[in-house]
Parts: C-alpha cells; structure tokens; sequence
C-alpha cells in the first residue's frame, strides 16, 4: 500500500506540473473502493473458478476537462494476460483461467487517458481458493511389513493425504472401504492404520492384506455448487511368519503297495511333512513310530518307506505306519511335530485267470442229460463245476455268465471272488423243447472285473435233451374240401387228411377215425388218413350233395386233435328230360304260341338245363320252337286258316309234331314227345268274354250251357222294350209325320247280343270274313297278322238293347215299328250279317271241336 500511495504521489505532482505548464488537468479514475464493480479495479478479488470470458469488472474515471478518455490494461514482462479491456467502455473480460494454487495475487498496469494526458495505476487483484483440488496420498505406494504375532490394536502405519485448497476444501478426513470384512482400523484424522481388536493375523491362513483407504475433503464451493472430493490408495499389509504352527504332511492320506516280485530293501512310497511356517521354515525330520513290525524303515530327512523283507515273508496283508515329522530348530531342539498315517497294502500280481473245475480237476466241457421241459427255478444238479482264481483280492474278483441261447439257463452266482461253486437254474421251461433243439449248447464266461488285464476263462456246456410226449397231434388244415362225382363206386378214394405230431418214437405215431352224423357213409385209414366211401354206399347229388363230418387224429397216449372235412357230390348227368303229363293236344290260336315243358332231375347245370327241338312235322316248315323256353309258334308268313288250308288239304287244322327235349350234359340224354296242335283263329278282342270262350274251348257243353242262358236273358229284354215301346205310342195323340221307308235287301241279322267290344271289318279279300280291328299283342315278335275264321251263319237273336254310345264307336239306335234311323258314321258302319254271324261261329266251333275230342278218344295215340 506503500508503494501505491508513493506512486499516486508522483503522479499527482506531474499533473500539477503539467497543469501550471500546459493548463491541462489529467483524466484520472473513481476509487470506488474494494467492493466496487467500477474504478480502477484496486483490490478487486475473484474466484479462481471464474469462467473465461465473464465480465469481471468496469474500469471508470473522468476527465476534467470533459474531454473523452479511454482505458488500458498492461502487464510486467514475462507475466501472464489474464484480463482485457473495451478501451471505450472500460468494460474488463477475464481470458485466461485462474488457478490460485498456481498464483493467487495478479498485477495489473490500468491505464486512462484523454488524449493529451495519460494516467497509469499499478494494482493487484487477489484470487480467491475454489474447491477444485483432490486429495493426493504422499509417499506412495503403501508396503507394510507387519509379524503375524502383532497384538491387536496395534498401530501398524500412518497414512498421509494433502489437499492444495484452503478451508474447509482443504481438511481431509479418512476410512476404510469394506469396513466389516477388513481385519484394520484407521484413525479419521490423523490417518493411523491399526490391528482391529479382538483380531489376530496368521501368516498360515493369509500373507497378504489388501486395505483400501479412502482419503476425502471437507467440501467447498465449485461454479456454484457444493463439491467434495476423495481418492483412494491402497495399503499392502504383508504377513510375517513366526514359528507358531507344527508341520504338516502333503498328499495325504498315504498309501503304497508291496508286489509278489518286489525286491527286498525297495522304496514303496515316500512322505513329505513341511513345516507350517513357511515363511521361515525348519528342518523336517521323519521316524516311524509303529505299525513296521520290523518289515519296513523310513529316511530320518527324505521321507522314503523301504520294505526291508521280501513279499513272501510278510505276514500281513495290509500294514498301517504310523510317522512322525518333526520341526528341528537350527540350534538342533525339536520344537513341535505331525503324525501321519501310511497305509502298504501287499499286493498280488494278476497272473492267473480263473479256471474251471469239475470233480476230477480243471475241465472245460461240463455235459448233461435230461428231459424237456424242466419246472423253471429247477437247478441242473447233474453239472458238478467249481471256478477259482488263484490270485488275491481284486485280482480274484470275476464275474460268471452265460453265453448262448438267451433267457433259458441263468447262472449264480454272479460275482465271484476267488473261488465259488456253480450252480445253472431254468428259466425258461418253454424254450427247452426237443423238438426245437436236440442238444444245447452255452459257453460259461469267467471275466475278471477290475483288473486291466480282464483275464478270462471259457466251459463249454452241452446239455442233450430227452423227448416226452408235450405235443398233440395237428392237422395241416383245420377244415378239408373235397369233391366226388355221384357215379363213384363203393370204396372209391375222396380226400387225404394229415396231422403230424412232432414228437419221436411212438409218440408222434397218430391214428386218424371219423365220426359225426353225415360220416355214415365214409370211412378214414386209420394210418394214411385217406378217407374214401363205403363199399356200398351209392352217392346221389339229387338226394344229398352235401356232407361234412369231424376228423379225429390221435396218438398213443390219447392226445387228439380235430378238423372237418367238407364233401361236395358232384352231379353226373344221369337222368333223362321228362314231359308233363299235358303235353299230348295244345291249341293254338294263330300269331299266339304253345309252350311245351320237360323237367331234367339232375342237380346241377349244364345237366339240368333243356334244349328244344322239333324231330318231325307233316308238313315240315309250319313251325318253329324256342330252344330254350319249348315255345312252339307258326312260321312267320302263315297269318291265317286259308294259308294253312293253302298248305295241307287236312282240314280239322290239327297236326301232329314229334318234339324233342335234350339235357346238355356229357354224355347227353334226351327224351322225344307226338305233340297234337289244333290251330284256330281267334276273333274276339280281348275281355272276360274272351277269356271265358277261350278257356271253355276244351269244353264245348260248359260253353253252350252258358251262350244258352245268355241268348234267353237277351230275348227277354228285347221283349220287354217292344213292349213299352208300343204302349207309349198307343197313349200319344200326336200324328207322327209319313216316313218314307226304303227297304234294302234283308241280310238276316244274328240275334245274339252285340257286345261293345266286338268291331268288325269289311273282308279285304275272300279269305278274311272277319277282322278285329286292333290287333292283338303278338308274343312271337313277327308281323303275323291275326285273321278270323269263316264261321258258319246261325239263326240271328232278337236285336240287341240300346246301349250307352262309346266316343270311339259310332252310336247306333235300336229300330222301332215306326222306323230306324241311321248311323251317324256311315264310314264305319258294319254289314248287319257280321253281328251274328260272329256268335254263331264260335258255337258251330265248339260243337266241331266236342265232336272231334269224342273221335279222338275212340282212336289210337300215334
């Protein structure tokens, strides 16, 4: 401040100089104090974690003169520029970062001027601690060198940290990371690192620490916010040994093995016993101390066990050593030991397999006999067989099985350890058959188990087997069928039956018999099984073509079994066709057939199937015949009774057909027939009248009885109409007009009552009087057209009653005395005379027809 108030002095001496010289007063600036933001920055202080480029302050002065001045800011050389200046507005911006552990007070050269007269001031500004500095740890890294018998609570190091700040950012505090799990302790303050009471170190269990410090500030202001820093360090704490702990042996537990061939004074093994401060470590010395019974020794300093006998000099198999390793202190004392036990097994070398033996020593083929089907658990107490394995222990441990068929035999034991009795039990009786397998054959194994050698040993095992009877006798099929032609002889060969009985000698010997209700007419070799007829059975497809009956196969100790035989008769064509009875007349009425019957008794086809054939006909070429219904029918040109009268001069129309019906079996039968036709013509249309006419032509009285009847209901209905006819006219008062009557020539008319369904046809030629004008339904097929006979002219009957008119017909009125009227259709008018002439026709038929059967029963059949 001195030097300030010095420098200012001079200053103002100069301008009073200039003054009085020049009369020019010197710009000068505002001393606005510490605090101020404006003036000549005297004693400014910032903090040095002011950014870059802030606004820091406004340097601010006057001229007295009024003039303008501006504003400058200079450094001494060599000195960092942290500051500039708006020369106009005085504004100061900071440009440099500032760093109060590095320089915490800057001088500054400000500067005012108006132009003529400048004015210069030195100042300091003071920058002011941030908290932006981290702990540091000094003198590191931290070893620490610490015995393992240090007492707890002990001060084993102290650490040091420093921190650049002031203040509260500058105080540092310490602790411990993982504080529950470390065995050490540190003071907060002063940084002294101790043993954690109630704790011991052990150089045995752990040489080395790892203890990690933290070290952290008491925080401070950073750009506005409260910050607190830390660091970390580690101390290494290394353990020191101490002679605290006795030696202990490694590798345990300890076992060697004495051979057959180990030489006498070999080493079996040797144990290592170090001692348990390893830091330090003393001498080991080794002694046994029981357990040798003089057969082994052990070096006092290496630890090598020797057998100092030979293997077959000592007595136990398994020897247990108890050693002792002792610490030897280097001035010679035995301050502490370990005992360790040593087991030495005397082991036998593998080399002899296991062998079989049977009662006279080793073998190695056991054979048996014995019979089938054994009870299952049963042992083979016939197989005498001892196995044994010389060597000892493990070496003598094998196993037993068997090799072969699998699932019959199983062996016991299983596992054995030297020697063992063998014993063979059934398992499976069902597969010890013989039929399958006379002789049985196994290989018994002998494997030892836990050797690398796997020495092994092989028996052969031969088991032959003796038949029983455990078979039945079994046919090839459970049913046979056979066929027989009806015509064999007595004793004739049908069918060979076969069983077969697996067993041997006279077990499988089977004798066959028959039996069942349709084997009377059989029988069966009892030792071939062919079975053939009786002597004098007599087949016969048409009585029984079926038979079936069982067979029995039996062997000598009543084992049976059975099958059935199934016997077809085969038909044989043995029979004849015979006709019906009513095959010696048939009627034939033109364009319709007659059909002949014969029945052939064979059983089957083609032997009962018939064929038909005409044999002779006079004269030939009138019919034909369906060879396999026996329809007989007229040759298709012949349409009606003149062609037939055309042909024959015969003229009943009857001829007489040899016929032939003839079966088509192999060899062929045939039976011949004298068929008599009666050929007419038919002329009603079909109906009931029809039909009863038709079915009373073989009898021609029942026919005439009936017309009889009918023609007197008709005369009395006729005579009643006359007669209510005239009582109306005679009650009438009405003149009835002159009718003129032309009178035809009278055709007498039939009296026989016109029946709508009759139409006749004018005759187109002189053979045909009578047509029917729809033509029947021809069964044969052709274009025979079917033409009414001539048929005499009968007394005609009164005329007929009115009837009621059919659409399809003309209407006709009945005549009265006063007159007749016409037919509405003249076109299709019939002639009057064909009325009864029809009629009268058919009664002269019959009456033909009766006196023809009367000749014919009087004369000879042909």
């Amino acid at each position: 401040m001195k030097h300030i108030r010095h420098f200012t002095s001079s200053v103002i001496l100069s301008l009073v100089h200039i003054s009085l010289v020049q009369a020019n007063y010197a710009p000068y600036f505002f001393d606005n104090g510490a605090r101020s933001t404006n003036g000549n920055m005297a004693l400014l202080s910032l903090s040095e974690d002011t950014p870059v480029g802030t606004h820091v302050y406004t340097l601010n002065g006057t001229d007295p003169e009024g003039d303008p001045v501006v504003y400058g800011l200079a450094y001494e050389a060599g000195s960092r520029r942290y500051f500039s200046v708006d020369k106009n507005l005085g504004n100061v911006t900071l440009i440099e970062e500032l760093d109060r552990e590095k320089e915490d007070e800057i001088e500054v050269i400000v500067s005012i001027s108006d132009g003529l007269s400048t004015v210069s001031e030195k100042v300091r500004i003071l920058v002011m601690d941030a908290n932006d500095e981290r702990p540091e740890f000094i003198n590191t890294p931290y070893i620490v060198q610490v015995p393992e018998n240090t007492p707890p609570g002990s001060s084993i190091f102290k650490i040091e940290a420093v921190d650049k700040d002031t203040g509260s950012g500058g105080s540092i505090t310490y602790f411990l990371q993982n504080i529950h799990t470390n065995k050490f302790t540190i003071d907060r303050h002063s940084g002294v690192l101790r043993i954690k009471t109630g704790v011991t170190l052990d150089y045995e269990k752990s040489r080395t620490h790892f203890v990690v410090i933290v070290a952290k500030d008491g925080g401070g202001k950073l750009r506005g916010d409260n910050k607190v820093f830390s660091a970390t360090t580690t101390v290494t704490v290394n353990v020191e040994d101490v002679q605290d702990t006795p030696p202990m042996f490694v590798g345990t537990p300890y076992y060697g093995y004495v051979y057959e061939d180990t030489l006498a004074g070999s080493e079996v093994l040797t144990v290592v016993a170090l001692d348990g401060d390893r830091g330090k470590p003393n001498d080991i010395h080794y002694c046994i101390v029981n357990g040798d019974e003089g057969s082994f020794k052990i070096g006092n300093t290496t630890g090598a066990i020797s057998v100092i006998k030979s293997p077959n000099q000592l007595k136990k198999e398994v020897y247990e050593l108890k050693v002792q390793a002792s610490e030897v202190s280097q001035e010679g004392d035995v301050s502490v030991y370990a005992f360790a036990t040593v087991t030495i097994r005397v082991v036998d070398l593998n080399n002899h397999p296991p062998t079989f033996y049977g009662e006279n020593g080793p073998q190695n083929r056991f054979q048996l006999t014995m019979y089938e089907h054994p009870p299952e658990g049963e042992i083979l107490r016939g197989l005498k067989i001892t196995v044994n394995d010389s060597d000892q222990g493990a070496n003598a441990k094998f196993n037993l099985r068997l090799a072969g068929p699998g699932g019959i035999f199983r062996v016991v034991p299983q596992t054995v350890l030297n020697e063992a009795q063998v014993t063979i039990i059934v398992e499976n009786s069902a597969a010890i058959d013989y039929e399958k397998f006379n002789v049985l054959t196994f290989k018994l194994l002998a494997v030892e188990v836990n050797t690398p050698e796997k020495f092994s040993s092989t028996a052969d095992i031969v088991i032959r087997l003796l038949d029983t009877n455990d078979n039945v006798p079994k046919f090839s099929s459970d049913y046979y069928v056979a066929r027989i032609p009806e015509n064999s002889p007595g004793g004739s060969n049908i069918v060979a039956v076969t069983a077969t009985d697996p067993d041997s000698g006279l077990w499988g010997e089977v004798k066959y018999s028959i039996y069942g209700t349709g084997a009377d007419l059989f029988l069966i070799h009892p030792s071939t099984g062919i079975i053939y007829t009786q002597p004098w059975a007599a087949l016969d497809a048409e009585v029984n073509s079926k038979y079936n009956f069982y067979v029995k196969a039996e062997d000598t100790d009543g084992k049976y079994s059975l099958a059935e035989v199934f016997i077809t008769v085969l038909d044989v064509n043995d029979h004849s066709p015979e006709f019906n009875e009513n095959i010696q007349e048939k009627t034939m009425i033109i364009g319709s057939p007659v059909k002949i019957e014969a029945i052939d008794q064979d059983a089957e086809e083609p032997n009962n199937i018939v064929d038909y054939s005409i044999m002779q006909a006079d004269p030939a070429n009138v019919f034909d015949i369906d060879q396999s219904t026996g329809e007989i029918k007229l040759k298709s040109y012949i349409r009606s009774l003149d062609i037939i009268h055309n042909i024959t001069k015969n003229k009943d129309c009857i001829w007489s057909v040899v016929v032939q019906a003839k079966d088509r079996g192999s060899p062929s039968f045939s039976t011949t027939a004298v068929l008599k036709i009666d050929i007419t013509e038919e002329t009603l249309r079909k109906g009931p009248m029809a039909a009863f006419l038709m079915q009373t032509k073989d009898n021609p009285m029942k026919a005439l009885g009936v017309l009889a009847g009918v023609m007197g209901i008709m005369v009395l209905i006729t005579i009643m109409i006359s007669t209510a006819t005239f009582v109306r006219n005679k009650r009438s008062n009405k003149i009835m007009p002159v009718r003129r009557i032309i009178k035809k020539r009278q055709i007498p008319q039939s009296r026989m009552l016109r029946m709508e369904w009759l139409k006749f046809k004018r005759p187109s030629n002189a053979a045909e009087k009578f047509v029917v004008e729809e033509s029947l339904h021809n069964e044969n097929s052709n274009n025979n057209i079917q033409i009414a006979p001539v048929l005499p002219t009968a007394p005609s009957p009164p005329p007929p009653p009115a009837l009621a008119p059919r659409e399809d017909t003309p209407e006709w009125q009945v005549p009265t005395v006063s007159g007749s009227l016409s037919p509405k259709f003249i076109k299709k008018q019939l002639k009057k005379r064909g009325h009864g002439s029809a009629h009268s026709a058919l009664v002269s038929e019959l009456k033909m027809k009766f006196e023809k059967r009367n000749t014919a029963i009087s004369e000879p059949h042909i």
